[in-house]
Formats: C-alpha cells, structure tokens, sequence
C-alpha cells in the first residue's frame, strides 16, 4: 500500500512537471515571436530617427520612440491573431508581470527623467550655465537599457533559455556601460564630425536592442519550430 502511494506521488510530480514544460514550450514560443517584434520595431523606429534627423535637422523624428509600444502591439496582435492563445500558467503569468514592471518603471522613469531635464535646463539658462546642466543632467537611455537587459535576463531564466540570459547581460550592461564612458561625445569630439551626436546614440540603440530582444526572440522561435 505504501508503495503504492509513493508511486501514486511520483506520478503526480511528473504530471506536474512535465506540464510546467509544456507550458513553459509555449510561452517560450510565443515570448519569442514578441522579442522579435519588439526589438525589429526599436531598430526600425531608431534607424528612421537617425535618417530623419540628420535629413531635416528636426527633433521631432525622436518623439517616434513613444510610439514603440503602439507599434510593438499593432504587429504583435496581427502577427499572432490566428495563433491560439497561450494558456495562463504560472510560467506565462511570471513572463508577463516581468514585462508590466518592466514597461511601468520605464514609462515612469522616462517621463521624471524629461521633467528634470527641462528643470535643469531652466535653471542653467537662467544662470547662463550650461556646463551644469549636461553635467547633472540625466540620461535616460542608459538606464532604459539596463533595465531591458535586466527583464530578458529574468525571462531567460523563467523560460530556462541561456541564449536570452547571456544576450539581457550583453544588451543591458553593453548599453549602459556605452552611455556611462561617453564613448559617443569621445568618438564626435575626436573626429569633429557633428552627425555622429545624431547617428552613434541612434546606433547603438539599435544594436544593443538587437542584441537583447531580436536575437534572443530569433532563437527562441527558431529552437520551437
């Protein structure tokens, strides 16, 4: 009878673990295709930011990037509108609250970050001190960045995938480490070339987000077919 029930309560914990697999297969899968989404759509949206501007010498091309998330969205839905939907588990519910805090802290600190800025540059204007004002400024960007690289990196252990580990520690910590040496303001200033302020942060946008969305949402997607 013991035997039985030891039988009985392996069973049971296989059933449960090979559902925790399955389950973690398909949001593997479905994870993916929007890793891969997002990150096309942030290389796209900077590779136009970095052409329009330096075409019309506008900054308005930069409001661009608060449209990533209706875009990522737009094609998400069109891309899986006949595609069944992922079954709530708690491997999906842990990806997604990943992504809502993810999107939250980045929204939030985005927009504080603005406000500073505009208060600071009040201020240094008003003091006729500009050197203050970039050197207190916030960047925005570098810890955008971080934080991206640190929610694949979370989600890469979730899903158990050391593809979307190691690319959340290259993109995230490769992004911010970038932003925090200035080695664009170094590369514009040693090469007097102006164009690179406008096109060197636009890049690296693109190449780290490849990096820490498209590639691992590639292999994701690839490693499911």
């Amino acid at each position: 009878m013991e035997e039985k029930n030891n039988m009985t309560a392996e069973r049971s914990l296989e059933i449960i673990r090979e559902s925790i697999e399955r389950s973690r297969k398909a949001v593997s899968a479905d994870a993916g295709t929007t890793l891969l989404i997002s990150g096309l759509c942030i290389v796209g949206v900077a590779t136009v930011v970095a052409v329009g501007h330096l075409l019309t010498k506008s900054w308005v091309f930069y409001l661009l990037y608060m449209l990533i998330p209706i875009f990522i969205w737009a094609i998400d839905r069109y891309v899986k509108r006949n595609k069944p939907k992922v079954p709530a588990s708690i491997i999906s519910r842990l990806v997604d609250k990943t992504w809502q805090t993810f999107g939250i802290f980045v929204t939030v600190f985005f927009v504080l970050s603005i406000l500073y800025n505009n208060l600071m540059l009040n201020d240094a204007l008003s003091l006729d001190s500009m050197q203050t004002y970039f050197q207190n400024r916030i960047e925005p960007v570098r810890i955008i960045l971080l934080m991206m690289g640190m929610a694949v990196t979370i989600n890469g252990y979730i899903l158990k995938s050391k593809w979307m580990v190691w690319c959340g520690i290259i993109g995230g910590l490769g992004g911010y480490f970038w932003q925090a040496l200035c080695i664009t303001e170094t590369l514009a200033a040693n090469t007097n070339m102006g164009a690179l302020y406008v096109i060197i942060p636009n890049l690296m946008m693109a190449v780290f987000t490849f990096i820490g969305l498209t590639l691992p949402g590639w292999m994701l997607v690839r490693n499911k077919k």
